[in-house]
């Protein structure tokens, strides 16, 4: 495949756009979080491990990509939700696939121990 560009930026592959993307430590556990509901950013920060700057990084750079939708309401206390785009849900069956496949190798490596 030749290269291409997307957004302004060469890719070698499709590949490589979409890890871009969804790929990382966070990305596909937030993305996953939302897949059956909308959630408060409160909500959100329950994710073990992951600090408050990271996942507001992780939700912009979603939000940025189409991934995620960002509601914020006009209310004291400020109230911000997070649900999915169409190309969020899109995304699902490969994060279920993805998961599936980590689920495996956990299994396998069970074994070898």
């Amino acid at each position: 495949m030749p290269d291409f560009i997307f957004k302004g930026k060469v890719y070698y592959n499709p590949v490589q756009l979409v890890m871009e993307q969804i790929g990382g430590v966070w990305k596909m556990p937030i993305l996953w979080r939302l897949k059956d509901q909308t959630m408060r950013y409160s909500e959100l920060r329950k994710i073990p491990h992951i600090s408050d700057k990271m996942l507001t990084t992780q939700l912009r750079e979603l939000e940025k990509d189409g991934y995620v939708h960002r509601q914020v309401y006009a209310v004291v206390p400020p109230k911000t939700e997070y649900s999915l785009t169409e190309r969020g849900r899109l995304v699902i069956p490969l994060i279920a696939q993805i998961r599936e496949y980590g689920i495996q190798l956990m299994e396998e490596g069970d074994e070898k121990a």
